[in-house]
């Protein structure tokens, strides 16, 4: 079974609200809700291709300090199997723009439940943006990196295990958790 690796980002805006994508006409899963991203090119890694993609997508700019992993999904479809880790981003540049003619909505995290997704995006990423909401809300002000290096903290053991199984290198990880322990830009 071909393992195909996509990236994808849950773009929070300022009113707490999470930007999904429709899926377009004559691509496979279409019509379904999605979080942008897009596939991720041999040798790329995941937050390039992220910044790739919402410049070609969306014609935004994102750095990737504005990238915080959250979770990942692995799920066989009929003929491939799909590996995605979702990225939450509070900050970009440029007005979010459809460069590819689709439809892209603004959603509270808690209705995402009712639109129609690809299996790989529900429950578990779903319930990864939903939480992350949640314990965004109820934080004190300044929390948010904190919070993130702890729930890094907490799922890298077990996300580490899976990208060994598929032969991922999981040096990224460790990037990942060190990069999140750096001071915040001021």
């Amino acid at each position: 079974m071909r393992l195909l690796f996509v990236a994808a980002v849950a773009l929070i805006d300022h009113d707490a609200r999470v930007l999904i994508s429709k899926r377009p006409p004559g691509k496979s899963l279409a019509g379904l809700w999605e979080f942008p991203g897009g596939k991720i090119e041999q040798g790329e890694r995941p937050e390039t291709a992220l910044i790739r993609e919402l410049r070609e997508e969306l014609d935004i700019d994102v750095t990737e300090s504005c990238l915080a992993p959250l979770t990942f999904a692995s799920h066989s479809y009929d003929d491939f199997h799909l590996f995605m880790p979702l990225y939450v981003c509070r900050r970009w540049q440029r007005m979010v723009t459809p460069m590819e003619n689709q439809e892209l909505k603004w959603v509270r995290p808690r209705d995402m439940r009712q639109l129609p997704m690809p299996p790989a995006d529900v429950p578990r990423l779903v319930q990864a943006v939903l939480t992350g909401a949640d314990l965004v809300e109820s934080m004190p002000p300044g929390a948010g990196r904190r919070a993130l290096v702890a729930q890094a903290d907490r799922a890298a053991p077990t996300l580490a295990d899976g990208l060994r199984r598929i032969g991922y290198d999981v040096e990224v990880i460790t990037a990942y958790r060190t990069e999140l322990r750096r001071p915040a830009p001021e």
